[in-house]
């Protein structure tokens, strides 16, 4: 039976971790997702797991040792931030091209420098093109949610490739919130047992992990590696679906909200979406066709979904919590752009927020809004800016 609790994303994620019960959980503690490992070897002292929980001397080696149980044919599972996945970079490649399902808990920090402690994407955008899935939550139903879908995705025999799942730091990390969480029994039937299907620890095979691999070999193991991304979208629905069966709750490659007659959307990722919501619901009562759509996987890409999605609207905004400081935009702005090229005749214009924490309020969006319907109506706009900055 489904109960209420109030809590924070990370200690909704440290719950769907102990539900999960994995094989091996190595963490090194990095602000702000610090609160997990705490509460699994919370739960390992009280007897509530029976986790190898592994305390390493730094992220690049809590990646490496869930590499190493990984391969040996056990469920692993990490959590991190900021300066601490950008430790982890080097592994979190030979992870995916490893085909190693790991999850880990992403919680969204800005890199330094200058040094900060609060929310942007700057980590895990660093971190895109490493071959890993990442699904990004709004609040911490959200992270509760995917946390539990990240294991089933990553460990189907077509994907077999790791996952993380992004919150916000501090805005979705640490607010309490009211949830709904699952019973301990419904969510390990959902879960079910992993069977590694090739393994280190196999004495009837003999298996190699992470080879040295000359010019012949290489790309065509990456062109595998790209085919479990390619198959994971199908999975992500086939796993969404059975979620909402067994609890209730909807997920896709995104949610699209007030967009069934929408003239001018925005495009964003994570905790800013709850404000953009108060927003459009203010417009609409205004008589204006607002809507949003807010991205949950950007690994795999949605590409024609979002097309599809999209290219109904005059005018769009895409919103980038993490500059990609190519002279032209952040990198959500530059593969939805990709993505509507040649299909849509929407205006596009750009925006960078958010970073280091800084607020979004509903008066921004507002803002936004009032510029796409100058877009419309024929009015320039630069190709991408910064919001709420002080020049």
């Amino acid at each position: 039976m489904t109960k209420r609790d109030r809590m924070s994303g990370n200690q909704a994620v440290a719950t769907a971790i102990r539900q999960i019960n994995p094989d091996v959980i190595a963490a090194f503690p990095i602000t702000p997702s610090t609160d997990i490992p705490q509460f699994v070897s919370s739960y390992k002292a009280e007897g509530l797991i029976d986790t190898e929980f592994i305390a390493v001397e730094s992220e690049h080696s809590a990646m490496s040792a869930c590499i190493g149980a990984s391969a040996a044919g056990v469920r692993a599972m990490t959590a991190t931030s900021s300066a601490g996945m950008a430790l982890m970079y080097e592994m979190l490649y030979v992870a995916a091209s490893d085909r190693l399902p790991i999850v880990m808990a992403a919680v969204n920090r800005a890199l330094t420098g200058p040094i900060n402690i609060n929310a942007d994407h700057s980590d895990s955008m660093g971190a895109r093109d490493s071959g890993w899935i990442q699904l990004y939550c709004e609040n911490a139903q959200e992270a509760y949610d995917n946390m539990l879908m990240a294991m089933r995705i990553a460990e189907h025999p077509d994907v077999k490739l790791p996952a993380m799942v992004c919150q916000d730091g501090f805005i979705t990390s640490h607010g309490i919130e009211n949830i709904l969480i699952e019973e301990d029994d419904e969510v390990k039937s959902f879960i079910g047992e992993y069977n590694a299907e090739k393994y280190l620890l196999n004495p009837e095979e003999s298996l190699g992990v992470g080879p040295y691999s000359i010019s012949p070999y290489v790309i065509e193991m990456k062109r595998a590696q790209h085919q479990g991304m390619v198959n994971a979208k199908k999975v992500i629905l086939e796993v969404s679906a059975e979620f909402r069966k067994n609890f209730g709750r909807e997920y896709s490659f995104f949610e699209e909200y007030r967009m069934e007659d929408a003239e001018l959307g925005i495009l964003l990722m994570s905790s800013a979406a709850g404000t953009a919501k108060d927003a459009v619901d203010v417009l609409r009562e205004l008589g204006l066709k607002v809507g949003l759509v807010k991205l949950r996987s950007f690994r795999p890409f949605p590409a024609d979904e979002l097309a599809e999605a999209l290219g109904k609207l005059k005018a769009l905004a895409i919103m980038d919590r993490s500059d990609g400081f190519s002279a032209t935009a952040g990198p959500l702005n530059a593969e939805v752009r990709g993505a509507l090229y040649g299909r849509a005749d929407t205006k596009v214009t750009g925006y960078i927020y958010g970073l280091g924490g800084r607020d979004m309020r509903e008066s921004d969006f507002e803002e936004i809004y009032a510029e796409l319907k100058a877009l419309s109506e024929g009015e320039k706009l630069p190709y991408c800016r910064y919001i709420g900055v002080r020049e």
